[in-house]
């Protein structure tokens, strides 16, 4: 699988997210967090600063869902990443 120009193919990594007090978030609570976490499984051509296995936040709000070969995968922009782990 081979990702083209600057998209990148990643798997969403579901985390359970605490508050600085340690009260544990519900999924629809933690569904309002603009930012999710991923593992890039493919990085475009023209993506420079992303590698594959890179563990990466990403703006939920863009991008979108693929299934190849029955698996479950996400293909977003090298300008929705913010932070790489």
């Amino acid at each position: 699988m081979k990702a083209i120009g600057k998209n990148i193919i990643i798997t969403i990594v579901d985390e359970e997210v605490t508050t600085s007090s340690g009260i544990l978030l519900s999924g629809e609570d933690a569904n309002q967090l603009r930012y999710k976490r991923g593992i890039v499984k493919a990085a475009g051509t023209d993506v420079s600063a992303i590698k594959e296995g890179d563990e990466i936040y990403y703006d939920k709000g863009h991008g979108y869902t693929m299934v190849i070969h029955n698996e479950q995968y996400s293909i977003i922009q090298e300008r929705d990443v913010v932070v790489v782990l």
